[in-house]
């Protein structure tokens, strides 16, 4: 497994699925389109908004659950 989780709050995209250029290992280990596209067909938990803009995270008690239900 790769990066660890905090106990609370919010994560952005690449401490989920990594991101090699800042050399970040990912918690989940699937391509960030593969990502989004659970999230569309439900199988990934969805983001949420940051305030304005395209800013978004996901709840940390969400992809806990996740990686729960997965293991």
């Amino acid at each position: 497994m790769g990066a660890t989780l905090p106990q609370t709050g919010f994560v952005k995209i690449q401490f989920i699925v990594g991101d090699a250029k800042k050399g970040i290992i990912g918690i989940y280990p699937v391509s960030r389109s593969s990502w989004y596209e659970g999230i569309k067909s439900g199988k990934y938990p969805p983001p949420v908004h940051l305030g304005g803009g395209r800013s978004v995270a996901w709840k940390v008690e969400d992809l806990r659950a996740l990686l729960e239900a997965q293991a």
